[in-house]
């Protein structure tokens, strides 16, 4: 178990790596975000791209809180990072489920939009991710 405090030499050197993947996973979410909007509104009208779109932004946004909370949990100790991301995860995930039952019960036709932006927004966030992990963070760590 790492002390509280403890650092590797290279990851104090650089202070920045715990969010340089974050720009490339907002465009990337901006992207998917307009593309969806397209498809909700050709499926379901203004509602449904309004679903879309908020389905993919929610993604984003928690996804962002996700990796900024936790980078400032890391950069003051490791041992952190647990704590906080197990708080942050069950805060999230009540909040998400508490917003999904209210819309549901409003009838809103944008709700399956809504629905499958979030899912599109998961997929292109982890996808993303992982190739930038393969290659761009790749190529950093072994030059």
């Amino acid at each position: 178990m790492a002390e509280p405090g403890t650092r590797a030499p290279e990851a104090a050197a650089d202070r920045g790596w715990r969010l340089r993947h974050l720009p490339v996973l907002v465009v990337a979410s901006v992207l998917l975000a307009a593309l969806a909007g397209v498809a909700g509104g050709m499926a379901r009208g203004a509602d449904g791209a309004l679903g879309a779109v908020a389905g993919v932004a929610v993604t984003a946004l928690s996804y962002t809180l996700t990796t900024v909370v936790l980078a400032w949990a890391d950069a003051r100790d490791p041992q952190l990072v647990l704590p906080f991301g197990l708080g942050l995860y069950i805060a999230k995930m009540t909040l998400l489920g508490g917003v999904m039952v209210v819309v549901g019960s409003t009838g809103w036709p944008g709700l399956i939009p809504f629905c499958l932006g979030i899912a599109a927004g998961v997929v292109v966030w982890t996808g993303v991710h992982i190739w930038w992990l393969a290659t761009v963070h790749a190529r950093r760590v072994h030059n």
